[in-house]
């Protein structure tokens, strides 16, 4: 067997004909400078080749199933496993995916509260036991004397099928009703189903008024009735139409209520027969809120307190100003007073209605006067009914915008049907359980007191669960929730998530490409995630990881540095070693910070809080615990803590929120707090994350920036534009005009192929440049629209660099580290980080006042140690010009060099939430309660040994 990966001659994108080999059944790390080629050579070269080989393997029929990649641009790959990629793309945005659906846990618990678990009454909680037939006669004599009742044997239920050999067998065997779908049918009839849709089918066993005398009777039809459905039979008042559900397993004594069969299915949110029916197993429903409708409450109703959709007050030609004057003129409140002043009655009245109290209005239009006499319906409640009723979409985002989802009101957030939160296990039930940390479920599960029956059918499903607990608590995991929503998870938790479930499954031989399984992990648990790596190597297995921390490539059993530079400079094996070998390669730059020979120095003076804060009082989002936390004004303040510990429910969900609100009159709705103070020391909020700068290949870094209209403007003032008579808009290849039109500008063109991938191909009209001839023969210094976007960002500097309006815009491209992309590189190309960093870039370009608050999170995401310098300088100068920083960041380098920190935990989730330390680097380093001190004690010491080192040298 092979004992490495051989390659020979990778091409792809900037890889430059290189071949290396990659010892086999390893822990081997590769990284190099944000755009060197790693992730070129790991996932689009080794990765997709060894999944085109696999998928190759299969039948024809199964490859249309499954996205196949392209050949890779290499002459050979030898020594190829089976590839899995585990990169950071988040987990499914379903709202219906969990943290338990995900990894599985969740189907395991369902089988063990479908086997095991004690169902108990849902109108007065009590256990629920077997009942017989004579207490089901007593609970019918007991509810329903001398009224007519239909007895009904329910034998199918909600499943697929046209069901036409059961119906005739039925008809057969002597029954004349069922009621299918509840609508009762006669069997003589001609009773036709839909084969792919659920149906639900009850045999009428017979129809009797109830009398003392009917017990006899009653016990025949209820026994053939259990006897046809399989022990369950409900019984169907006539007048009335009230059922009771009375089943020969389970059925409360006292209330006389059963509980349907207890199967797996009555345990899972995203089947009907477990979800709770308001909300669809989804836990929250989408309503209009209230602090979103009133834009100011400051203002009056006349001066447009209420600005939403249809409801414009400000507006005094509209109708429905005149339909709210009416109301307060009935009321007795004036239009002209401050919303704020308005008594809380005449506030509830107009934004929920006047309930079943008429209104009489006076309508005064162009065709006249008409008065009519109605009650009136609301603000919030005719959003939501416009919202439920219309079939415009766009009318559907408008009302969105005011709308938040709030917990259900049947289920309270929980997902489930009543019955089902009644089945307990150890006294909680499954949307209980589902709520406590993992580690939590763990010791509820380990210390779980069972019978004898419930042992023989748990034994294994529990030791499944615990398996599989222990593997999310190995990654750093343990402070999630099952219940958690996948759509919320980070890159790098819902990567870990993978990786336990990679971790689950055993399997020996495999090529696992990791891409950075360290973002988001606090340092503290970096040694948990390195010691699932390698118990996944030790099973026979080779692990290439995409990674930066230094941590991770110390205890890597080798290291493949790619570079020298980025873009066109990078693409090359510049180092392959133990970790000891690539320090000591004084050509690697990865080398140069390993060995100390290059570091990232602390800030010559550090900057102290002056007396301007902005302080959130009362923060009790999620897992805080009502805290005051306050961020010094024109200082860089780094947040820290442990994975789950509060960080981003403080930062993004109330002070980016709460901001963004009020500074530049956005509609969210903040995360829950008391109250915030020092706002008037800003004037705007910017928050620069890791989404995309554009959602469409259209979109790319020259529009992003606006550096695209300028160089429009320099190609429109060329004498040949002026000759031809072309404006800017010419060279645009979003509207008609100067495009292709063959390929609406987009340059290529999708072809499907079947079960093979899909090809994209140049456009034949522009030979993929995306403008037509005409369009391309306006040449600026010798160079057409099409060449300058196939710039990379260091080719177009030297290009423009004499252009006021567009060099100092490239420069700051060319400071946050992106020489390497392209002005024309499509956006959905580019990594989160990079997004980012064009966002950072385009904000630096742009006239600062100083005043601005800036919220970053986890910005060193994809970066080395180089660009995290890079980064810091940057974030130094945002500083200087006097603007506030928020970084949520785990990487000490940056919190080393922060003015300020603030670090939440102690723990994550339910044991995190308050505030550990807060102060300087030094001083939040002499904290030995502060997880993050601690670390920060250790680097501070290592940067200065290192800085005194190198002042020794000199």
């Amino acid at each position: 067997m092979n004992e490495y990966i051989s390659i020979k001659g990778a091409r792809e994108h900037n890889l430059k004909n290189i071949s290396v080999k990659i010892p086999r059944d390893k822990l081997v790390v590769l990284t190099g400078l944000s755009g060197s080629g790693k992730s070129s050579l790991a996932f689009d070269t080794i990765y997709a080749e060894g999944q085109r080989r696999y998928v190759e393997s299969l039948s024809s029929y199964a490859r249309q199933f499954l996205g196949q990649m392209e050949k890779p641009d290499v002459d050979y790959i030898e020594g190829l496993s089976p590839a899995i990629s585990i990169d950071q793309k988040t987990t499914s945005r379903n709202p219906r995916s969990t943290v338990g659906t995900v990894t599985e846990i969740h189907d395991y618990l369902r089988i063990l509260f479908a086997r095991a678990g004690v169902p108990h009454c849902v109108k007065c909680g009590k256990p629920i036991e077997r009942q017989t037939v004579d207490q089901m006669i007593d609970q019918i004599l007991k509810h329903a004397t001398d009224v007519r009742i239909n007895i009904l044997a329910p034998v199918i239920r909600g499943k697929k099928g046209e069901h036409k050999k059961l119906l005739a067998d039925l008809a057969k065997t002597g029954y004349a009703r069922v009621r299918v779908d509840g609508e009762m049918r006669l069997l003589e009839e001609e009773i036709s189903l839909i084969k792919n849709n659920k149906h639900t089918i009850e045999v009428v066993v017979d129809r009797i008024r109830v009398r003392p005398d009917s017990a006899k009777r009653l016990a025949d039809s209820l026994e053939t009735a259990l006897k046809l459905s399989g022990g369950l039979v409900i019984v169907q008042e006539v007048d009335s139409g009230e059922e009771f559900v009375f089943n020969e397993n389970f059925s409360c004594p006292d209330c006389g209520l059963g509980i349907d069969e207890i199967s797996p299915r009555l345990f899972s949110f995203n089947s009907p027969f477990g979800a709770c029916p308001d909300c669809t197993g989804l836990g929250v429903i989408l309503r209009v809120d209230e602090s979103l409708v009133v834009s100011d409450p400051n203002l009056s109703l006349n001066q447009g307190a209420v600005k939403v959709s249809g409801w414009n007050l400000s507006a005094w030609e509209k109708w429905n100003h005149q339909h709210i004057a009416a109301v307060a003129d009935h009321f007795g409140f004036s239009m002209d007073t401050p919303w704020k002043d308005l008594s809380e009655e005449a506030r509830h009245i107009v934004l929920y209605g006047s309930g079943d109290e008429k209104i009489k209005v006076k309508y005064v239009s162009s065709s006249g006067v008409s008065r009519y006499e109605k009650p009136f319906e609301g603000i919030i409640p005719n959003l939501e009914r416009r919202f439920r009723e219309t079939s415009s979409e766009g009318t559907k985002a408008e009302i969105q915008r005011y709308m938040v989802e709030s917990p259900c009101h049947t289920c309270h957030g929980k997902r489930y049907r009543p019955e089902a939160l009644a089945v307990k296990l150890g006294g909680l039930n499954i949307a209980e359980l589902s709520d406590l940390p993992i580690n939590e479920i763990k010791d509820f599960l380990n210390h779980l007191t069972l019978n004898a029956k419930q042992q023989a059918v748990a034994s294994r499903v529990l030791k499944e669960l615990n398996a599989r607990l222990d593997f999310l608590i190995n990654v750093g995991l343990s402070y999630l929730t099952l219940s958690r929503s996948a759509g919320t998870l980070s890159g790098g938790e819902a990567q870990r998530i993978r990786l336990a479930t990679q971790i689950g499954s055993g399997l020996m031989g495999v090529l696992y490409i990791l891409d950075e399984p360290s973002i988001g992990l606090h340092q503290r648990d970096n040694t948990m995630l390195l010691n699932t790596l390698k118990r996944l190597r030790d099973l026979g297995n080779t692990l290439l990881v995409v990674e930066h921390d230094e941590e991770t490539m110390e205890e890597a059993d080798y290291i493949l540095d790619i570079g020298p530079g980025a873009g066109a400079h990078g693409g090359e094996v510049v180092a392959l070693g133990t970790p000891a070998e690539v320090a000591a390669n004084t050509a690697s730059i990865t080398g140069d910070y390993l060995s100390g020979r290059k570091y990232i120095p602390l800030p010559k003076e550090r900057k102290k809080p002056g007396k301007e804060f902005i302080t959130i009082q009362g923060a009790r989002e999620n897992n805080l615990k009502n805290i005051d936390v306050s961020f010094p004004v024109g200082l860089m303040t780094a947040v820290t803590g442990v994975s789950g510990s509060g960080k981003s429910s403080l930062v993004n969900e109330i002070l980016y929120k709460v901001t963004a609100k009020e500074l530049n009159r956005a509609h969210m709705r903040p995360g829950k707090y008391k109250k915030i103070l020092g706002l008037e020391h800003l004037d705007k909020v910017v928050n620069i994350d890791q989404s995309p700068i554009g959602r469409t290949p259209r979109s790319n870094p020259a529009t992003y920036t606006g550096v695209f209209d300028y160089i429009r403007d320099l190609f429109a003032m060329t004498n040949d534009a002026k000759v031809r008579g072309y404006n800017k808009g010419r060279f645009s290849f979003n509207v008609k005009g100067g495009r292709c039109e063959a390929c609406k500008g987009d340059g290529i063109i999708q072809i499907g192929m079947s079960f093979l991938p899909d090809v994209y191909v140049p456009c034949e009209v522009c030979k993929g440049m995306r403008y037509t001839k005409e369009t391309l023969e306006v040449r600026y210094k010798g160079k057409n629209i099409y060449e300058v976007l196939d710039m990379t960002v260091e080719e177009a500097y030297d290009f423009f660099k004499n252009i006021p309006r567009i060099e100092p815009i490239l420069k700051v491209l060319k400071d946050v580290g992106l020489t390497y992309i392209k002005l024309g590189q499509p956006s959905t190309t580019l990594s989160g980080g990079e997004a980012q960093r064009i966002k950072l870039a385009t904000y630096l370009s742009r006239r600062q006042t100083g005043r601005t608050l800036f919220i970053l999170d986890e910005p060193t995401t994809g970066l080395h140690s180089h660009d995290v310098k890079k980064l810091i300088n940057i974030l130094t100068r945002l500083g200087e010009a006097g603007n506030t920083i928020v970084v949520i960041e785990h990487n000490l380098d940056v919190i080393k060099c922060a003015d300020y920190v603030i670090d939440l935990g102690p723990e994550g989730g339910d044991h995190g939430g308050t505030l550990v330390a807060q102060g300087s680097p030094e001083e939040v380093a002499e904290i030995p309660e502060s997880y993050t001190g601690q670390y920060l004690k250790k680097i501070l010491a290592h940067t200065r040994r290192i800085a005194e080192a190198h002042q020794q040298s000199k």
